[in-house]
């Protein structure tokens, strides 16, 4: 009868190690908001989520700068002009002090460049291991909607859970609020 019960102690005391084990590694995740901005727009807006969510924030940096003749549109072949028109292109990055495992929500910030994002973004996701972190594209643009960008990223990225994005110049206050607190997945 000792035996058993003394058997059964050890089990309990094993199981429980472990389960302390697990909790201990186990963190709680947390939401980041990343975003390229050229002009700083975009980044006025990253820290606008930011900040509501009490959230970190990271930029994305290119490591060529872009000059204002790069962002002229204008110019047929500014560089702003030539990324846009070339799906390929993937202007290198510097490197981010990110691990995604910590996150199960990232924001992705962007200004609008012909109707997509720009490609520093597909460098961006094709860098980083964003599987099963719910992405929340959110841009800026005088003019034109976030959904054909989504729409551009959801094909390109299939197997990322993006959720529908927010266009953040003269967002309403009620908008805002609502694209922060919803979360379809």
């Amino acid at each position: 009868m000792k035996k058993i019960e003394r058997r059964k102690w050890l089990l309990f005391a094993l199981a429980s190690v472990l389960m302390l084990g697990i909790i201990a590694c186990a963190k709680p995740k947390k939401t980041l908001v990343v975003y390229f901005s050229a002009t700083g727009q975009t980044e006025a807006a990253a820290q606008r989520i930011a900040t509501a969510l009490g959230a970190e924030i990271q930029a994305i940096v290119p490591e060529q700068l872009y000059t204002p003749e790069d962002l002229d549109w204008r110019i047929p072949d500014s560089r702003n002009q030539i990324e846009e028109h070339d799906r390929a292109i993937r202007p290198a990055i510097l490197p981010m002090d990110l691990n995604t495992e910590y996150y199960d929500t990232i924001y992705i910030g962007y200004p609008i460049w012909a109707g997509e994002a720009p490609r520093v973004i597909n460098t961006f996701v094709e860098t980083y291991n964003l599987k099963g972190i719910v992405l929340k594209p959110f841009c800026t643009s005088g003019m034109t909607p976030v959904d054909k960008s989504v729409d551009s990223l959801r094909a390109t990225y299939p197997d990322l859970l993006w959720q529908d994005g927010l266009r953040m110049n003269d967002v309403s206050e009620e908008e805002f609020n609502a694209f922060i607190s919803k979360t379809q997945y």
